[in-house]
């Protein structure tokens, strides 16, 4: 094959801006591409087409993501397009592989330092060195904080300032925090090792400071890619601008409505600026969604269109390309344990249906709430894995809680209310019942062993009837050893290998997967958006975490929410950001107040008449029931009420749908109004259409006929 025509198969199948984007000229382009619109696809194409065509060769061709495993798919379809050569590396490995190759130059032949796998070792030995005691949970959120600030190029003497501008909630007083990392800079001076970021550095370092390594590594990489490009952080950039050296043949990709990952450092500035800070760049936008359905993509763009703040400038909508699919069904539920029950009983049915359990996803806002999936799906005998995450009991922090437990046993008193007893042996662990502290893992540890205490309340409010003598029964309040039997029996239920499964994942590790049919779940108030979330901006990247769980779905969407954490615990608002899915109440009036439009914002609450979930959208509340829940219709009333209608409608010379839409007819011919009452319940049916068919439909659905309602010779006149 000649290179002109394999240039023209690189083209072959790409949409219009797919097109745009692989054919853009020399120079800075920047692709904004939406979830599931091939920007992988684009970006591979873009390199083999300019290397097909001789603009450029694949050595001298560095494109830079942020896994291995992206890498990897971009190495395999540059040679399955017929490019070898290309280097697709994460930043960390690029700048690994040249410090490694210039380190006798620049360390004037003494050995490169040792790489830390992890800081959170020699963070301990540096807390204890300016006198703190660090947990394993604090000594990772304080190196999260080091790694957030080395990220940022902020030095130890600038951490205060720099921490405080970036609103930072800190493990600890800012100024210990900067005493640790102070301390822990000159640990790992002292013991000749060096972390991620110093390797990020010493890359930087050394094209800055050394002329020769600088001409060589420009020589050899002259084009440049950055996939996930609203995830770099400042110490990424830097480099980036080393190895550009000034040139401006660079492509970047991003979706900046997909910016989860600010606590870590990155920022999604660089994208949004790019076009201000290289002028004369080329924009494309990738907006046809080949993941999922419209159904689909029209939710994620109904949450994503509220957003704010800077991203939102960027924010694309998106066009689904695929066959139309079922819509999302949204469902609340009296309490967590219900909730997970549910979603437990429809994976169960999807397996069934024939749905591979690997195409499966329940995603959550923190890793503490997968302990009540990890229960439901085992007691439904689904298979399961967790992602990104330890198994609940696998948590050293809650193997040492059970056997604090145990421990209390021994100690508490026996009539101790069974929340009060728990609460009093995780003292000995270090947990209270306040609020929780600050700093990513040091929360997530509260948060699981508070889960613990849920537990307790959950298990107490269920008590064991034990029989006394043949007539008679007393309920025995269930006590501290009878709940770490039971903590003891989930962990074994729990520890049961699986090799595929439904996937079990929070939503930051969802982040580049996608499945068939995905559970969001916990969607209330204070969970998503968490209530740390403070800040607008925070809020804002709250919303993109939902945004970016809907969009791992390709065809199937279940969204929900529990009114309660536990039976008869207080009531909970739904997530701020669900969009409300019933839209029967047509517009706002002009003029309207305040009062007035909330009043009419407010769903009516409808429950499904057979499983008991709060519906809201406009089908479902419509029939009284889930989509998936039974259907129980008289087709004999169905056929009477269609005829019925036809009749009304063409002495009325209007369409069918203008009496009755399809939707209603079904409704009443399954839910069977007695009383004018039952008719205003049915979703559509207003004062009006009462006054206009009331009494008709009401004598139909009684058993009158047709032409006892309305004879025949009427409509022919």
């Amino acid at each position: 094959m000649g290179v002109h025509s394999a240039a023209e198969r690189v083209l072959a199948g790409l949409d219009p801006e797919q097109r745009s984007a692989v054919t853009a000229p020399a120079g800075p382009v920047c692709i904004l591409a939406g979830a599931g619109t091939g920007k992988t696809r684009a970006v591979t194409s873009r390199i083999a087409h300019r290397a097909l065509t001789g603009d450029i060769a694949g050595r001298h061709v560095l494109a830079v993501t942020f896994t291995a495993r992206a890498a990897a798919e971009m190495r395999s379809r540059l040679g399955v397009l017929g490019v070898p050569g290309v280097q697709a590396r994460t930043f960390h490995a690029a700048a690994l592989r040249q410090v490694r190759y210039f380190a006798p130059r620049l360390l004037a032949g003494r050995a490169m330092p040792e790489l830390l796998d992890s800081k959170v070792r020699v963070v301990t030995l540096a807390a204890a060195k300016v006198g703190l005691r660090a947990d394993r949970a604090a000594a990772r959120d304080l190196a999260g904080e080091i790694e957030w600030a080395k990220s940022s190029l902020v030095e130890p003497g600038e951490y205060v300032v720099a921490a405080a501008k970036a609103l930072r909630e800190t493990p600890y007083e800012p100024a210990r925090v900067a005493e640790v990392f102070d301390a822990y800079e000159r640990l790992k001076r002292g013991n000749g090792v060096i972390d991620f970021e110093d390797m990020l550095r010493a890359a930087v370092w050394g094209i800055e400071e050394h002329p020769d390594v600088a001409e060589q590594v420009r020589n050899q990489y002259r084009h440049f890619v950055v996939d996930e490009y609203q995830d770099v952080n400042p110490l990424q950039q830097r480099l980036l601008e080393a190895w550009l050296g000034g040139r401006d043949d660079l492509t970047v990709v991003g979706d900046a409505s997909q910016t989860i990952y600010s606590f870590t450092g990155a920022t999604s500035s660089y994208l949004v600026d790019f076009p201000r800070h290289h002028r004369g760049a080329t924009v494309v936008r990738l907006v046809r969604d080949y993941r999922s359905t419209p159904q689909v993509v029209g939710l994620a763009n109904a949450v994503i269109a509220q957003a704010r703040g800077a991203e939102a400038r960027l924010r694309l909508e998106l066009h689904g390309q695929r066959p139309p699919g079922p819509e999302p069904e949204l469902r609340i539920f009296t309490d967590e344990p219900a909730e997970a029950n549910a979603v437990a009983a429809r994976c169960r049915a999807l397996v069934a249906g024939g749905t591979p359990a690997r195409e499966i996803a329940v995603l959550f806002r923190t890793n503490a709430q997968s302990e009540a999936y990890e229960k439901a799906l085992t007691e439904a005998e689904v298979p399961y894995v967790l992602q990104g995450a330890e198994r609940f009991f696998e948590r050293p922090e809650v193997r040492q809680a059970m056997i604090a437990l145990r421990a209390a046993t021994r100690s508490v008193p026996g009539e101790t209310p069974l929340r009060a007893a728990v609460v009093e042996g995780l003292a000995a662990v270090g947990w209270a019942p306040d609020a929780p502290p600050a700093g990513g893992a040091a929360r997530e540890r509260w948060e699981a062993l508070a889960a613990l205490v849920q537990l307790a309340e959950e298990y107490a409010a269920t008590a064991e009837v034990l029989p006394i003598g043949e007539a008679a029964a007393v309920e025995r309040p269930r006590g501290l050893a009878d709940f770490t039997e039971e903590l003891a029996r989930r962990a074994t239920q729990q520890h049961v290998p699986t090799v595929e499964g439904v996937t079990l994942a929070s939503l930051h590790s969802a982040k580049g997967l996608e499945w068939d049919a995905v559970f969001l779940v916990g969607l209330a108030e204070g969970t998503l958006p968490t209530t740390y979330a403070k800040t607008p901006e925070q809020v804002e990247e709250e919303r993109r975490l939902l945004y970016v769980g809907i969009t791992r779905a390709r065809e199937w969407l279940w969204l929900s929410y529990a009114a309660a954490r536990s039976p008869g615990g207080r009531a909970r608002r739904p997530s701020r950001f669900l969009p409300q899915l019933d839209r029967s109440g047509g517009g706002e009036r002009a003029g309207a107040g305040p009062a007035r439009r909330a009043e009419r914002r407010r769903p009516q609450v409808v429950s499904c008449r057979i499983c008991g979930a709060t519906l809201l959208a406009g089908a479902d509340r419509k029939l009284g029931r889930c989509p998936t829940c039974p259907s129980d219709l008289d087709e004999e009333l169905y056929e009477r009420l269609r005829e019925w209608r036809q009749r009304v409608a063409g002495a009325q010379k209007v369409p069918a749908y203008v009496v009755f839409t399809d939707a209603t007819l079904t409704a009443l011919a399954e839910r069977k109004p007695a009383r004018t009452e039952d008719l205003v319940a049915i979703a559509g049916i207003g004062p009006r259409k009462v006054g206009l068919y009331g009494d008709t439909v009401l004598a139909l659905v009684a058993g009158a006929a047709v032409d006892d309602v309305c004879p025949q010779k009427t409509f022919e006149n």
